[in-house]
């Protein structure tokens, strides 16, 4: 490890000192050096400062956050996990600027990040992980990749996450709280994150994202002057006028009762797509992705993101847009019963997303994989996790497993991609040959287009059964391309990693996690209260 990992504080631990006839010993009144200065301690504990980045279509704002790791042992590796997250600065949320209708203003944009760090009183070289996110509307920028590299270059060694509407709303759910709450009480909760440009929609049971959508409605889809003049109108706000009954184009005249009419259009519209089947021809173009599954029984609803600051009525200022009314009128919605789900206590609302910061995280893979070109595929960096979710029974379905992988990697917009994926995945049972082959068999085919595409295949096991699911893609399965196989490993989505080179003389291969962090996220492996 480097220096910078070695950490501060810690918890539940006891100091003994004994008594040694004939030697130096500590006296009950000499000073015990800090717990922080003993090598022992500092090999289980690490402190990383992290930052989180998030450029969404109305809001851009900086969350630096302070790390506390501890290794702990496992079966057949050594992880460190967060328990313990401090947020030691949060950043005033800026307007995101935007040179023109199709891009943003990247000498601004900068301007705003670097006053951040400047407030913090942090420098680039302080950071150790961290994460931007350009979400909503801000990801149809002509020159969003572009923001992204440069707000990488400024902020330190990055990990850069262009979430897309599905995975989107999945950070939404994790960062408002909504999941912890749904861990908690056992509830089936609906997430509706509502932001700039776009809405996100999330379905949570027992804690776990069971079905995620978008659909185009946002609190920045229309924006006036102090004078009442148009100055913004992106092509979904113009719709949501005409629908309200106004032909409005940039410099038309839009009174504040005219932009609450369109706010209560906004408003019925988003209500019909979570009530209303089949769903209107006019509403269901409202979708950016499928249609959300049918969520069945709604125990409660939470809304996150900036409109649902006036949702909750924990902002009343007006800033021009359909923020206020939106808001507003999904309340009444909620109040009413027209909106049929009971409205839960708020968590993150405008800060759910940037509050996920980096988590940093080193594993070691046991000593029996398979990897058929270490110098092709070693060492990776910032290779994205895919965990699809799947449990295996006493027989195991081949064809099961392929459907999980593909949907989620649908689901995590990672199927049009030809970038690297590691697909993690979960063993239990017999390793016997029937129950390995067909486990390997779905992973072939649920990897068919990417191995078409000579892609090279990552897969991550947290049982150890590594070498021989190898051989059989290898030898029985024809994957002739790339692969590496390891296990010991225990991975989730929202992962990012850095796969290392082989360790000799241990055959091991160090894999560093970089995983997104949420308040308070509910997770089996760390204590809940970190």
């Amino acid at each position: 490890m480097n220096d910078h990992t070695h950490g501060h504080g810690h918890e539940n631990t006891t100091v003994y000192s004994a008594y040694v006839p004939d030697h130096d010993h500590a006296h009950d009144d000499e000073a015990l050096s800090p717990i922080e200065e003993n090598p022992i301690w500092q090999q289980d504990n690490v402190t990383l400062h992290s930052v989180g980045i998030d450029i969404g279509s109305s809001g851009t704002q900086v969350v630096f956050s302070r790390l506390h790791l501890r290794r702990i042992g496992e079966s057949l590796t050594t992880r460190y996990i967060v328990i313990r997250r401090e947020t030691t600065y949060r950043s005033p949320v800026a307007l995101t600027p935007y040179a023109s209708a199709e891009h943003i203003d990247a000498e601004a944009l900068g301007s705003i990040i670097d006053r951040a760090y400047e407030e913090a009183d942090v420098r680039a070289a302080d950071v150790d992980t961290g994460v931007v996110i350009l979400t909503g509307e801000a990801l149809r920028r002509r020159n969003a990749e572009a923001i992204a590299t440069v707000l990488a270059e400024r902020g330190g060694e990055l990990v850069n996450a262009t979430a897309g509407h599905n995975m989107e709303a999945m950070l939404a759910a994790y960062g408002s709280g909504a999941a912890k709450a749904s861990h908690d009480t056992g509830r089936r909760i609906l997430n509706i994150d509502i932001g700039g440009g776009t809405t996100k929609l999330a379905v949570l049971d027992g804690g776990r994202v069971t079905a995620t959508a978008a659909v185009h409605v946002g609190g920045r889809l229309l924006v006036v002057d102090e004078h009442d003049r148009i100055v913004r109108l992106d092509p979904a706000g113009q719709r949501h006028a005409a629908r309200a009954g106004y032909s409005w184009e940039l410099g038309d005249l839009a009174r504040p009762e005219e932009l609450e009419k369109v706010a209560e259009t906004m408003a019925d519209a988003l209500v019909a797509t979570l009530t209303t089947a089949p769903l209107p021809r006019d509403v269901a173009r409202l979708y950016l992705t499928e249609p959300l599954a049918d969520t069945g029984p709604v125990d409660g609803v939470m809304f996150s993101g900036g409109v649902a600051e006036y949702v909750y009525g924990r902002e009343s200022r007006r800033f021009g847009d359909l923020g206020r009314p939106l808001g507003q009128a999904l309340r009444r919605r909620v109040d009413s019963g027209t909106l049929p789900f009971p409205l839960l206590p708020p968590g993150e609302c405008i800060r759910a997303t940037a509050l996920g910061a980096s988590e940093y995280s080193v594993q070691l893979s046991g000593n029996t994989g398979c990897i058929t070109d270490p110098d092709a595929l070693l060492p990776r960096r910032n290779v994205q996790v895919v965990r699809p979710d799947h449990t295996l029974g006493e027989t195991v379905d081949a064809a099961a497993v392929a459907t999980a992988i593909r949907r989620h990697l649908v689901a995590l917009d990672a199927d049009r991609t030809d970038a690297d994926v590691a697909l993690a995945l979960s063993w239990h049972g017999l390793p016997s040959y029937e129950r390995i082959l067909a486990f390997a068999r779905g992973i072939r085919d649920g990897l068919a287009d990417r191995i078409a595409r000579g892609r090279p295949v990552y897969v991550m096991l947290d049982g150890d059964v590594a070498m021989t699911l190898g051989r059989l893609l290898r030898e029985e399965l024809a994957v002739t391309g790339e692969l590496l196989v390891i296990d010991g490993i225990s991975l989730r989505d929202f992962d990012y990693i850095d796969i290392g080179r082989i360790r000799f003389p241990s055959n091991t291969v160090p894999v560093t996690i970089k995983s997104l962090v949420f308040h308070e996220e509910p997770r089996p492996d760390r204590p809940t209260d970190a």
